[in-house]
């Protein structure tokens, strides 16, 4: 190696990194397939939603594998911003552009969940036990402390201890309705997760 001039030594390394570049680059002396790959969003189902984390509310695109048949269940393997959407036109903040983690974790509760007075665990229960539950509790406590009249003898319509915590990503007609429905049972504590 000694006798290796300067000029055979940039030879030698030029022609080693020229063909490892072209290795990388796709150009391997071993035979090539002719193929095109299918766009991975060709044979999905398109679903809008909007983001769930705050309330800024952005609209979604996700999409999902699956057929809809009975033995097929869905997945959803990609989501992007919505452009046709008017608050996000398409973009989305680090949090949405990572909704697909939270989709697909583990630790994400997909059942309501109970866990008794006392108790050191949750239990799992049903949508229907859930929203019984809830009904039942709030017509009681309604029931127990609703105000008619004040001391005046004047008509208050009044349910002073229960409160209502409102959906930011809700659409204006969700929120309107939601506005009317907890008004009309006399909720006086509302507000909105937006403001939180």
């Amino acid at each position: 190696m000694s006798d290796m001039t300067r000029r055979q030594f940039l030879a030698i390394t030029g022609s080693g990194l020229a063909g490892s570049s072209l290795a990388l680059l796709g150009f391997s002396p071993g035979p090539a397939l002719a193929e095109v790959r299918e766009f991975k969003l060709s044979r999905a189902t398109e679903t809008r939603n909007t983001c769930p984390y705050c309330s800024v509310s952005c609209g979604l695109l996700m999409y999902s594998h699956g057929d809809r048949s009975k033995n097929a269940t869905a997945s959803i393997f990609h989501i992007e911003g919505d452009p046709d959407h008017p608050v996000n036109r398409g973009t989305l903040c680090p949090k949405g552009a990572a909704l697909i983690d939270f989709i697909h974790s583990p630790s994400r509760l997909t059942h309501p969940e109970y866990r008794a007075p006392g108790s050191d665990r949750w239990q799992r229960i049903s949508w229907d036990e859930a929203l019984e539950r809830v009904a039942r509790l709030m017509k009681q406590d309604r029931d127990a402390n609703f105000i008619a009249r004040n001391a005046a003898g004047q008509t208050v319509n009044r349910w002073l201890t229960t409160g209502m915590l409102a959906a930011s990503a809700s659409s204006n007609e969700a929120g309107y309705i939601t506005h009317k429905v907890i008004r009309s049972l006399g909720v006086l504590a509302f507000d909105n997760q937006a403001r939180v």
